[in-house]
């Protein structure tokens, strides 16, 4: 039976992105609007955090172990040991209101990633995909808010929601090309409490999401029907991640800023990183980005 409990007290602003780092044993994730990358060490119980120059949406490790992040300002390398950040390429508008946010490499290495108008203002929103050779592509839009961006075990499939129009969406995915067709409804939350957020896909295929405004994470079978609901203490779970020796640890960072003044009282822990235990689900280890920094050159 699945066990809800606080993993870390620290409170963010808006956590979200979390993943585990496989070599250090240790989870990492965002505060976007604190913006800082979190790094906490389960064995030691150990927190630590790094501040940004700009709000970050997500993070994909490198090669070398810095990261490369989706930021208000574009995609960026950062170093987390010298605080060092280095603009690669800046794919948005120009508007200060657009934001990089959810992201996920595929297993080639590329890092996928959706963006957001702050004010959610008309469908700005876009997919886009910075590839190997640090070129960038957009590949879809027309969207509200980009999320649950997530990749079948076989890699045959890439999901992509839209919180904000209450779906998401399934496309056929080619791992060899890096492009995607055949865009589908997958589920839709429209009938029910929540909207999905940050996903992540285990090992049989499901989709393990994030239920923001729902207080819930959710797991939907390939087939596209939720096949489990397992209340958080936080009204707006943010995102998902496997984590621990065998990824049988589901991580949940939160939100407190989504709170209106009078739910305050009502939700004590939100902001929080929780964790799953008991779920009976192994995740799959989180890919990173394929490209070699060490010749110094970044802008692409």
């Amino acid at each position: 039976m699945a066990a809800v409990s606080i993993a870390v007290d620290q409170v963010d602003i808006l956590g979200e992105a979390p993943q585990w780092n496989g070599r250090d044993k240790c989870l990492y994730w965002v505060d976007a609007f604190r913006p800082a990358i979190r790094k906490w060490n389960p064995a030691s119980d150990r927190l630590e955090s790094f501040m940004m120059p700009h709000d970050i949406g997500s993070f994909v490790f490198t090669t070398d172990g810095r990261v490369v992040a989706g930021m208000r300002s574009g995609f960026n390398l950062v170093d987390l040991q010298t605080g060092s950040v280095e603009l690669i390429v800046n794919p948005l508008q120009r508007d200060e209101r657009l934001l990089l946010n959810d992201g996920k490499c595929d297993r080639a290495g590329r890092y996928w990633c959706g963006s957001v108008h702050s004010d959610f203002i008309g469908r700005q929103a876009e997919l886009f995909c910075l590839d190997t050779d640090l070129s960038v592509r957009k590949v879809d839009d027309g969207f509200i808010i980009g999320n649950g961006i997530a990749f079948s075990p076989d890699n045959s499939l890439m999901y992509f929601a839209d919180s904000r129009d209450e779906t998401v969406w399934v496309y056929d995915f080619d791992l060899e090309r890096g492009t995607i067709t055949n865009r589908r409804v997958f589920f839709s939350t429209a009938d029910m409490d929540g909207r999905v957020d940050g996903a992540a896909c285990d090992t049989e295929g499901n989709y393990w999401c994030a239920l923001v405004h729902g207080g819930a994470v959710g797991c939907i079978s390939p087939a596209g029907k939720l096949i489990e609901r397992i209340d958080v203490p936080a009204k707006h779970p943010t995102m998902v991640a496997f984590g621990g020796d065998d990824l049988s640890t589901m991580y949940v960072t939160s939100a407190a800023s989504l709170l209106a003044p009078e739910e305050v009282s009502l939700w004590p822990d939100a902001g929080k990183l929780f964790r799953i235990d008991g779920l009976g689900a192994t995740g799959l280890p989180e890919p990173v980005f394929q490209h070699d920094f060490s010749t110094g050159k970044v802008a692409s």
